[in-house]
């Protein structure tokens, strides 16, 4: 649960990062408008492959959540905010993505091992 909440944690901070370099505000509001889609996705990303049982797991649990995360989160982003999804976005969007939640799990499991 711990490392799911830090998933999240993230997911926001890519949002915040988001909304300082374009200027769209970092006011909870403004920031939960932008996290939300990708907290939605992000939490069936970890339902679909179960990343409870090894949430440190890279493959195929890490690369599923990123994937799922981003494009539902793309995919919600579109159809129920006024943001869109061009190209760029989404590059920016999956690459900064699986840095944090790829390199969260890389953490994760250097730690557990050392253990």
């Amino acid at each position: 649960m711990v490392l799911l909440l830090l998933d999240a944690a993230l997911v926001v901070l890519f949002a915040v990062a988001g909304n300082r370099s374009h200027s769209t505000g970092l006011s909870v509001s403004d920031v939960a408008g932008t996290a939300w889609p990708f907290l939605i996705g992000l939490l069936l990303g970890w339902a679909l492959t179960r990343s409870w049982h090894q949430p440190s797991r890279l493959w195929p649990e890490g690369v599923v959540v990123v994937l799922v995360t981003v494009a539902l989160g793309m995919t919600l982003r579109v159809l129920l905010t006024d943001g869109g999804s061009p190209l760029s976005f989404v590059a920016v969007a999956t690459g900064s993505l699986a840095l944090l939640l790829l390199g969260r799990r890389l953490v994760s499991s250097q730690m557990l091992r050392r253990r």
